[in-house]
Order: C-alpha cells, then structure tokens, then sequence
C-alpha cells in the first residue's frame, strides 16, 4: 500500500522539545558518552517510546537507545533500522537553546532576534527558495539550533508514533538506534550490531528534502609530532630550532589547492585542525579526507612532503607523522545491496518529492555502521547550516522526512 497523508504529525512539537535540552558533546572528554548532559534526551525518548507502547525501549550504560516495532504481517521481511545522533556539535554553543518558528516563510531574510547581526540571508541558503509558505525554525541567535540531528531524532520518533497508531501500516521489525557523540566521531563506537539484528539501516541526517546519500569521504586522522631543540632564549643564537616555528612553517606551507576553502564536488583535502607545543616539542592534528581511499595516502605524503622540506633548514630537528584511520566510503558496502538504496529512492518519490542521489563531504553514523556489518545509507532530514547559529529547519520537511520513513516500511513489507 501506499501511505497516505497528511498524519497527525508531533514532529514539530517533539522538535521544539528535543533542541532545549543540552546534548553537545566533547572531543575532550574519554568518557562514554562525552557527556552525561546526551542522556538527558536519551531517558526522554525511551519514557516517550515507552508511553507509546514499544516495551522494549531503553538507553544503555553507554548512552545508546535501542528500541523495537515488532512486524505485523506473518511473511519474513528483513529487519531495517532507522537511526539519528543526539547529540550537536562542539563548535557552536547548545546551551540554552531557543527556538523560533517563522511561520508561512515567504522569501525574506531572517534576522534572528537575540543577536540581530545574525541574519539567515536568501542568497546564502539557496534552500530557501524552496520553502515559500513553509514554516521555518531558528534558534534566537546565541546558539546552534540542533536540527543537526534532532531534526532526525524528531522524525524517527513521529514515525514510530504514526506507526504504532496506523496498524494498517504493514511492516516487518523496526529497529532504532539513537547514538551519542557523532559529531565528535565516536558516534558508533559501543553500538551493538548483533543485538540491533538488523540487514539494513538508514540515518535520518542529511540536508534538503529529496536527496540520499550513498557515498560519504573516505577519512583518516594524523597527528605531526616535531621535535625541535630548546636553547635559554638569552644564548640561542645558532642553537635553537623552535617547534612551534616549525610547525608554523609547515601549516603555511601546505597546498592552498588542497585545503577545505579551495576544494569541492569529489575533491578531498588535508586540514590542519589543532596545533599545541612548546619549543622543544610541537604536534599539528589533521584530518584527511577524499571519496577515493587510495588517495587518501597521497594526501599523507604530501603531509611528509612539506615536512621534509621544511625540515631541511633544522637539521637538529625531526618529526614523525602517525596516521589513523577513521572512516571509510560506505558506497562499496552499498553497491553490493543495491535494493537498500532502491528502496529509498522509491519512499521520497511517493513522499512526492524529487529523489536525488547524492555524495556528502562529510561523514555520518551510517559510514561505519556500513562497514560494521549494517549497509547504511543517508536520507534528508531537513536541516540546514549545521554547527552555527544559521542553522535551520523547515516544518513541512520534517514531515517529508517522517512519510519518507513510514513509506520505507512499506516497502520492505511489499518487496519481501
């Protein structure tokens, strides 16, 4: 059967509930989670989903919520799971958040009201020009919004909802999975994936409406650790070689045409994201990031390249490059169940939107999880400029976002 709408739709609602409390994470901390602040929102959609009546729901000693529909036809379907992170970003304050719904949007720049220097322009979010009647949420202007992914939390949860009130929804075992700490990228690091028994996943994180993701960056960490020479700065003529004049010399040095700002489309890109040392040590932390492996270790040598040559004019200097691989481009695990993908191609289309098949620069949950053992692609989840105080969300997205969902059991449920 085909779903039809409209529902009794609580994604807003549920939304505009789930962004005020604090989840943000921190790539400091060697906690699981990052921070205790995730099971907040965790102990609430399992008393939520419990209310609803799906028994099982419960968040774990790690800060995972596992939750499960059971079918309600007699045929086999393979199991499929719906999964968002809780938590947001480190780069913009969650505390505190509040948000704004601008109803009936009708193209004009947005000047959020808590700092009116933050303006959501049209010509900065081409989205925009899509959502002309739509109801739009903010934040105030002092903080990220969240939608990145409680926009994804929030469907997920209005579709379990419509599920459970619509039984002439058919549908084989629902499985879902809320994760802490994605965005720090730990996302998946305790998850289960033989107690999630699922064949297939979808993450609920991905930007406009209609799109899919099948292919992520491929990604690796480094870390540069130079070693200068020290000297009292009062007798350092001839002696001292500063490590953090190494290091400096180095991050100049990189390739402007391999850097974040000069690349885009299925170009990758070597980007120095921390630094920290004294003189007699310095370390520079990078990520790597391209949608073919391979040149993933080209990108490190250029890495090694630069260092060397810098490291030619301190000959009482060295440094060492450690690599660390993080994630890898789910399309090879996707490609070989192409159904997965298929399947959510055709939900948007009955959603009535226009399904397009994207690559994300970035990675999500569902790269690992691929890899895992749990072939996962990404679907929209509305949101938009993800980690600052612009990001926003359209209403009716969501909704496309929840029906996208509900048309996805179906169809497992028809195709079995």
């Amino acid at each position: 059967m085909t779903v039809k709408s409209p529902f009794n739709f609580t994604v807003a609602d549920r939304f505009l509930k789930y962004v005020t409390i604090d989840t943000q994470s921190d790539p400091a901390s060697d906690t699981v989670p990052s921070t205790a602040k995730q099971k907040d929102l965790g102990r609430l959609l399992a008393a939520e989903l419990q209310s609803i009546g799906i028994t099982d729901a419960h968040l774990d000693e790690y800060g995972y919520l596992y939750a499960t529909i059971p079918s309600n036809v007699g045929k086999s379907v393979p199991v499929i799971c719906f999964c968002s992170h809780m938590d947001t970003a480190p780069d913009c304050s969650g505390t505190g958040v509040t948000p704004i719904v601008h109803k009936n949007y009708q193209g004009h720049d947005i000047i959020l009201p808590d700092d009116n220097t933050q303006i959501i322009r049209l010509k900065e979010h081409p989205d925009l020009k899509n959502q002309i009647g739509n109801d739009i949420i903010t934040a105030s202007g002092l903080t990220l919004l969240g939608a990145d992914n409680k926009a994804g939390v929030a469907e997920i949860m209005d579709a379990c909802y419509q599920l459970i009130n619509h039984p002439e929804i058919k549908h084989g075992t629902i499985r879902i999975l809320f994760t802490p700490d994605e965005e720090i990228g730990r996302g998946v690091d305790k998850v289960d994936i033989e107690k999630l028994g699922a064949f297939a996943g979808y993450t609920m994180d991905g930007e406009s409406a209609g799109n899919m993701e099948n292919e992520t960056f491929s990604a690796d960490g480094a870390k540069l650790i130079i070693t200068g020479v020290s000297s009292h700065p009062g007798f350092a003529k001839g002696k001292m070689e500063s490590a953090i004049k190494i290091a400096g010399q180095i991050i100049a040095a990189l390739p402007v045409e391999l850097s974040p700002e000069a690349t885009d489309g299925m170009e990758g890109f070597v980007h120095p994201v921390g630094v920290e040392g004294h003189v007699e040590t310095a370390s520079i932390d990078f990520i790597i990031r391209d949608f073919d492996d391979a040149k993933l270790k080209e990108h490190a040598d250029v890495i090694r390249k630069v260092a060397d040559n810098v490291l030619k004019h301190f000959p009482g200097s060295s440094y060492q490059l450690q690599v660390k691989t993080q994630y890898r481009n789910m399309k090879s695990v996707l490609d070989r169940h192409p159904q997965i993908v298929e399947y959510g191609m055709e939900a948007m289309k009955r959603a009535g939107l226009n399904a397009k098949l994207c690559s994300i620069r970035g990675g999500t949950d569902g790269s690992r999880l691929s890899f895992m053992g749990l072939p996962c692609p990404n679907i929209f989840a509305g949101e938009h400029a993800f980690h600052s105080k612009h990001e926003w969300v359209s209403v009716q997205d969501m909704q496309k976002a929840v029906e996208t969902i509900l048309h996805l059991c179906t169809i497992w449920e028809e195709r079995s």
